[in-house]
């Protein structure tokens, strides 16, 4: 073993999941041209329906004693992300206009 390394040490990696990468690109797209409603309002189904299976998940596990606060609270960062993106996206499709 050379010297220097330290094998005690703990290892860590950044994993960017698959869900953060589609919302940087459904952003991005929005202010494209070209970019149709239709196609907008499915990706905003779409995140609505991830986000009641989060919302569901959610509540299963905090049912179940005990449970892994730090997957608990990451999962509610992720909802907290999709409603931002719905309301993002659905604001794109009908702009607030006050009357």
């Amino acid at each position: 073993m050379p010297e220097g390394t330290d094998d005690n040490k703990p290892k860590f990696r950044i994993i960017e999941s698959t869900p953060d990468r589609e919302a940087r690109s459904t952003e991005d797209a929005t202010h494209a041209p070209g970019v149709n409603d239709e196609a907008i309002q499915l990706k905003v189904s779409q995140l609505e329906q991830e986000h009641r299976d989060l919302d569901q998940a959610i509540a299963t596990m905090e049912e179940r004693m005990p449970y892994d606060r730090l997957t608990l609270q990451r999962m509610k960062k992720r909802k907290l992300a999709l409603k931002d993106k719905i309301t993002t996206l659905s604001g794109s499709v009908l702009p607030d206009i006050i009357a």
